[in-house]
């Protein structure tokens, strides 16, 4: 399995990120992270894909490690190679380069008989790509944008994907897609991590999820669990959430409720 353990990230040697995060993803699962804007979603990922010098962060306590060896300190190369690819938030692609060049970016670890066969099984997955083969790649829409950055991803055989807010500015009859794709990409053997803000799109896929809060985790539960919680369908799946800020928030204003009563 991934796991992280007892993770403390620090941006700048002064701004404490996370705080004591500890998650995992067994094989052949789906596992859901879910946030508010600025928990550190993102950061966790950062740290486990080796991208976190990048941005000033460095891991200040804890352990990230891939099916029980220690990946800390491990360049992000070396992490691909090892078995993990991301998909970035705001997908990243290669604007001026043809979708097959940003394909074939992602197989940089890769043999060129890998290359091939990656080529034809991004192909098969994303017709729309394969007819846009020489597109210029900022020309697409956003939901071949984000396609194509996935099949980037995917180039490398990773046994572990990272997926970050892969329905960010996407039409939602494609949110649809995005997810039936995400469920063909683990069927065929690929666990994978999803960041989302989109809740009820996350933990109707994913077999685990854990809820982040200013660098905490508040919440870890099987998926059914999470989506029948009070909390959770009140500030994530649609009521009210946005008037109280946080699961704390929440579970503070039901206490005064009571209290008052």
């Amino acid at each position: 399995m991934l796991a992280v353990e007892n993770l403390e990230v620090v941006y700048e040697d002064v701004i404490l990120v996370l705080k004591g995060v500890s998650l995992q993803v067994p094989e052949g699962s789906i596992v859901a992270l879910l946030g508010p804007n600025g928990a550190g979603k993102t950061t966790v990922l950062r740290a486990i894909t080796g991208l976190l010098d990048v941005h000033r962060g460095k891991i200040s306590k804890g352990r990230v490690s891939l099916d029980g060896v220690d990946i800390n300190g491990k360049s992000a190369p070396e992490i691909v190679a090892a078995g993990i690819g991301q998909v970035m938030e705001g997908r990243r692609i290669f604007r001026e380069f043809t979708v097959d060049e940003n394909l074939r970016a992602g197989g940089h670890t890769a043999t060129r008989a890998q290359i091939a066969e990656g080529l034809e099984r991004a192909y098969a997955m994303f017709p729309l790509l394969a007819e846009r083969r020489k597109a210029t790649a900022g020309y697409l829409s956003g939901g071949e944008q984000q396609m194509l950055a996935i099949g980037r991803a995917l180039m490398s055989q990773p046994k572990y994907l990272l997926l970050d807010e892969p329905s960010l500015g996407v039409a939602p009859k494609i949110i649809q897609q995005l997810r039936d794709l995400i469920v063909q990409i683990n069927e065929s053997g690929t666990s994978v991590l999803l960041v989302e803000q989109n809740a009820n799109m996350a933990l109707s896929i994913a077999t685990h999820g854990y809820v982040l809060e200013t660098g905490r985790i508040v919440m870890d539960k099987p998926a059914a669990q999470l989506r029948e919680d009070d909390d959770v369908k009140e500030f994530y799946l649609g009521l009210r959430g946005d008037e109280r800020g946080s699961l704390r928030d929440v579970k503070q204003y039901r206490r005064r409720k009571r209290w008052l009563s």
